[in-house]
């Protein structure tokens, strides 16, 4: 899929994806050279890593289980909560848009 392809990239400042690409292609320059197990040491850790999907279906459960406890102790008009986290959850799935998405991508989230 190309670059051209990425629903998160569509939503994305230039500025920001130019410093992430940016980084991207140093990243790649300074494992080129670099050893076996420097490299696989790279990879392992790239593993671990939070990406932005990772990060919005947590931070979407979260907003969700908290909106639901609210409704439930508080007061019930924090349904809305839990109601438009799943609506959030739900565009970023089919658009690759989420409000938080700027943020999290200035935060240098891959």
């Amino acid at each position: 899929m190309g670059k051209e392809h990425d629903r998160v990239r569509r939503h994305t400042a230039k500025a920001v994806l130019s410093c992430i690409d940016d980084g991207t292609r140093e990243n790649l320059m300074a494992h080129a050279t670099a050893d076996r197990d420097q490299t696989d040491a790279r990879l392992c850790r790239l593993e671990r890593e939070w990406d932005t999907d990772r990060l919005i279906e947590a931070e979407g459960a979260v907003t969700a289980l908290t909106g639901l406890a609210l409704t439930l102790l508080v007061n019930r008009r924090f349904a809305v909560i839990p109601a438009m986290a799943a609506i959030s959850i739900f565009t970023h799935a089919t658009t690759g848009w989420y409000p938080l998405l700027p943020l999290f991508r200035r935060l240098g989230v891959r």
